[in-house]
């Protein structure tokens, strides 16, 4: 039975195949992609001409748990030196150009131009959010996601200088504890989220955790 109600465009997220694909097609509209998010999907283009958007719901599921949450010693010398200054909302444009561009992205991001005017589109909606990291003015990494309800759906980060986009995601989630966010997914594991205290959770547990995070009036981002 699932766990969340019926959406207005997608099947249940269970219903996802063993890759963890719901469907192909539809839009990145505004409608399209809070409807996905509010039942644990989310759009992952191939950067191919033509290519219909690919919506994901995969089992397992990532998640940066608050309570598990660690900073390595390294990196928290480098914030508590005061290096990077980080800020919230101050250059969406600039973060979401810097997942699709920096690390020799141009070539096989799956952020698309038109992922990067949807996104830019939810931002000014109040939807989606960024954590800008600066050295002496210059963006030099950050991380940007969605919000609904108690959730931060973190989607991608991107650095310059080194330790500029942990120093961001450290921010990020002592921000969102702070702010009362409940459920932080991060989508796939990665050994950097690893190294940080992510865990793998199943499908069904991440749709009950979603169902109860949406249930929480929107907390402040910034």
């Amino acid at each position: 039975m699932p766990l969340l109600p019926p959406s207005r465009f997608f099947p249940p997220a269970e219903d996802a195949d063993r890759e963890g694909i719901v469907g192909f097609g539809g839009k990145l509209t505004t409608d399209w992609l809070v409807d996905a998010y509010r039942h644990g999907i989310f759009p992952w283009p191939v950067d191919e001409p033509g290519y219909p958007v690919v919506w994901w719901s995969p089992d397992p599921r990532a998640v940066l748990e608050f309570d598990r949450f660690h900073v390595p010693r390294r990196l928290a010398r480098v914030i508590r030196s005061g290096r990077f200054q980080v800020t919230f909302d101050r250059d969406f444009v600039g973060v979401i150009r810097g997942c699709a561009t920096a690390q020799s992205r141009c070539r096989g991001t799956w952020i698309t131009p038109e992922m990067e005017t949807a996104y830019t589109r939810l931002h000014r909606q109040g939807h989606a959010h960024s954590v800008e990291a600066w050295e002496n003015d210059r963006l030099a990494g950050g991380v940007y996601g969605v919000t609904i309800g108690g959730l931060f759906a973190a989607e991608s980060m991107f650095y310059r200088l080194p330790e500029a986009s942990k120093v961001a995601l450290v921010h990020l989630v002592e921000h969102l504890e702070r702010q009362g966010y409940v459920l932080l997914d991060i989508q796939q594991l990665t050994p950097n989220t690893a190294r940080f205290g992510a865990i793998e959770i199943s499908r069904r547990q991440y749709l009950r955790r979603l169902a109860e995070a949406l249930k929480k009036a929107p907390p402040p981002f910034a």
